[in-house]
């Protein structure tokens, strides 16, 4: 039974590929996607993996991998750990923008998903509802503007001032990503350049708007590439935000000795992982899958 409950931000400051495993489009290496949003997301699996493969890098003691993440496979000690992920949800996603280069763009269902899981956290956000219908979109930055319109991509869509809206970037801005000033400038332009779509106009850009690489594969005799060789890669894009649970029990090693407590376990790992850079998923040795996380809770 988890018995401490937080929620993990996860910002990403490269290009991201938490890879999906199979294609079925012709995207050879697809990002993990939700089954009914179609919305990019990450495994907790995954998330977890990268937390214990960097937990001595990151400030960790090697002892408490074992009793907090739980024992490697083929282990003789074998028992649950004491941490477990959610799955991280999509929450607000980069989007060229005509002007101010882009915008943060986020929808009613992830707005809510969100404030769900903070609520769950025991951090709960007092965000006004908010709704837009397919077309429109909210902003909080008059800038944004050209003329009545707002032009993303190639859309372009009816836009009207939103003080509710206003108000959420606001809060995001402030729990999202670290203090400093390496964030100051993302922490603002998220609190200014957030801009409401509908479900339906969000899950075009979720779908649509990631960034695809094409690979070749290089014969290492004549050092060209190889007939055939040519692949296609799916990353989620650089300023992409994310929201996961992450859930803290006592340790269950079945050792008195070796016993945590559950404020134990999330005392000893939240400062590994609150504004820590991460490296989540595939193509590490190229830069990607550079994410910060910021705990709230």
């Amino acid at each position: 039974m988890f018995e401490k409950t937080a929620a993990v931000f996860l910002y990403a400051v490269s290009p991201v590929h938490m890879g999906a495993g199979q294609a079925v489009d012709v995207i050879d290496n697809p990002i993990q996607r939700e089954r009914h949003t179609r919305h990019p997301c990450f495994a907790g699996s995954g998330i977890k993996g990268a937390v214990r493969h960097s937990y001595e890098a990151l400030g960790g003691a090697s002892d408490d991998i074992a009793r907090l993440l739980g024992p490697e496979s083929g282990s003789n000690e074998l028992h649950a750990g004491a941490v477990s992920f959610g799955d991280a949800q999509m929450l607000a996603l980069p989007v060229r923008s005509l002007k101010g280069g882009y915008v943060y763009a986020t929808c009613p269902q992830a707005l809510a998903r969100a404030q769900r899981l903070l609520a769950l956290a025991g951090s709960a956000a007092s965000w006004p509802s908010v709704t837009v219908n397919d077309g429109h979109c909210l902003f909080a930055n008059p800038a944004l503007l050209s003329g009545d319109k707002l032009h993303l991509e190639a859309f372009e869509y009816s836009a009207k001032a939103s003080e509710d809206l206003a108000n959420i970037a606001a809060d995001l801005g402030q729990r999202a990503l670290p203090a400093g000033a390496a964030y100051e400038f993302f922490s603002s332009k998220l609190k200014t350049d957030l801009v409401l779509l509908s479900d339906t106009d969000f899950g075009y850009f979720a779908q649509n708007a990631m960034l695809v690489e094409p690979h070749v594969r290089i014969n290492h005799e004549t050092g060209t590439a190889d007939d055939g060789g040519l692949f296609y890669t799916e990353n989620l894009p650089p300023e992409s935000l994310l929201i996961a649970p992450l859930m803290a029990s006592q340790t269950r090693t079945g050792k008195k000795d070796n016993h945590l407590s559950a404020e134990e376990v999330f005392t000893r790992l939240k400062p590994l992982l609150d504004g820590r850079l991460l490296q989540i998923g595939g193509d590490a040795t190229t830069g990607r899958g550079l994410v910060v996380a910021k705990v709230e809770g």
